[in-house]
């Protein structure tokens, strides 16, 4: 197995806290036992939640990360992180950009995100553009700057009245070359339709995990088509949380049902709704925000994050590690033998390979529970998915189970 492609410029940096606290600038945050924490606040702000006209006095303080170089010109830039926030707190994410010693870029907000819904409404920030990047939902785009390295930004914020503060766990980004002809805006997950053309996979050599495949439970979005439509229109278009949902449990880790009870009627899955609600991005109207759905699993006590892998050899690293991946992809009916429907945007768990090296597939997009597993053919389903998302994963583990050993251009 090569150590990394070298046609694909991917690399993953994180910060982990409390540990990595005195890498950055502190502004009136603390380290924590568990965590980043709101200590003496920086400042006192006012905040009008767009979604719901709200207006809110909050405590603030802000952790800024060092300049992380990446080697290389990126073009796309996604941020991760994993928090607790009780209610009446919630976290903004911000990125920029830099070329050597110099801030190439303005701060952009990649994210206001909460736990729940009952200080503000969980949303990416729509409208930032300018000459030299825009955002696209959970993705600072590069259009118009040199950026060689790239700096992060999070400000902890808890309502004036509140009992508790937010806890920041790890805070990491996912920096890569551009990927063509799918940007992220037009590859997110969502309800199918619309075509994509992906160009031609760059396949590693074989991996370790030829002939495993991992028992992952089997979940169909497509059974609440008829029930809740809130949180992005209903089961047609929850895909990504329902494939969260899927790796919670197959970790063991998914909600009790006394988190859940408050699904009425319950339908035929509860927790999937409840991944739905708590995964919804209120500006783009959906639940496909890949940040959103990392930090929703982050929530259960495992480890989360969004990378770029370069091919399905890395992606067996993790099955062979016992870690099932969820990624992105767009096809078109018949591009992906097995898939036969169109989509611009959907999220699948790879569970494993067959001997021969095809992907064994969890998609939710099935009219039951019996109808999830597939095994498609590789080269089809990587160029779906490097051509879709440029290699998006979603990475869910305990920590207790390892990570496979990185590439030398580190993702992971």
């Amino acid at each position: 197995m090569t150590a990394a492609d070298p046609g694909r410029d991917v690399t993953y940096h994180r910060f982990r806290f409390p540990a990595d606290l005195h890498l950055g600038t502190a502004d009136g945050v603390a380290a924590g036992p568990d965590g980043l924490v709101l200590a003496a606040p920086a400042d006192r702000v006012e905040h009008t939640d767009p979604h719901s006209g709200d207006t809110s006095r909050y405590d603030a303080a802000t952790w800024t990360s060092p300049v992380v170089p990446v080697g290389f010109a990126a073009a796309e830039l996604v941020p991760s992180w994993t928090a607790d926030a009780p209610s009446g707190c919630w976290l903004r994410v911000e990125l920029r950009g830099w070329a050597g010693d110099t801030a190439t870029t303005g701060w952009y907000e990649l994210g206001r995100w909460a736990a729940d819904d009952t200080a503000i409404h969980r949303s990416s920030v729509p409208g930032q553009a300018d000459g030299a990047a825009r955002v696209a939902a959970d993705t600072l785009l590069v259009t118009g700057a040199t950026v060689t390295g790239w700096q992060v930004r999070v400000t902890l914020l808890r309502r004036t009245d509140a009992p508790a503060g937010p806890v920041l766990r790890t805070l990491g980004v996912v920096a890569s070359a551009g990927h063509t002809p799918g940007t992220p805006a037009t590859t997110r997950a969502g309800a199918p339709g619309g075509p994509v053309t992906p160009p031609a996979p760059r396949s590693g050599a074989a991996g370790d995990a030829r002939g495993r495949v991992l028992d992952v439970p089997r979940y169909a979005q497509r059974l609440h088509a008829g029930g809740e439509t809130r949180w992005g229109g209903g089961g047609d278009s929850w895909c990504s949380p329902t494939c969260v949902s899927m790796v919670l449990d197959f970790w063991g880790a998914g909600p009790t049902p006394d988190r859940y009870a408050w699904v009425a009627p319950p339908g035929p899955r509860p927790v999937v709704v409840h991944a739905a609600r708590h995964c919804y991005d209120h500006a783009y109207a959906g639940a496909g925000n890949w940040a959103f759905n990392t930090a929703y699993a982050g929530l259960h006590g495992v480890d989360a994050f969004v990378t770029r892998l370069r091919s399905l050899a890395e992606a067996e690293r993790f099955v062979a590690a016992g870690i099932p991946l969820i990624v992105s992809a767009a096809f078109t009916r018949g591009q992906v033998p097995g898939l036969d429907y169109d989509t611009r945007g959907h999220l699948i768990v790879l569970v494993g390979f067959t001997a021969d090296g095809d992907p064994v597939l969890n998609d939710p997009y099935a009219p039951d529970d019996e109808g999830v597993r597939r095994t498609v053919p590789r080269a089809a389903f990587e160029a779906a998915w490097q051509g879709g998302s440029g290699g998006i994963v979603y990475v869910v583990r305990p920590e207790s189970v390892p990570l496979p050993p990185a590439p030398a251009q580190a993702n992971w």
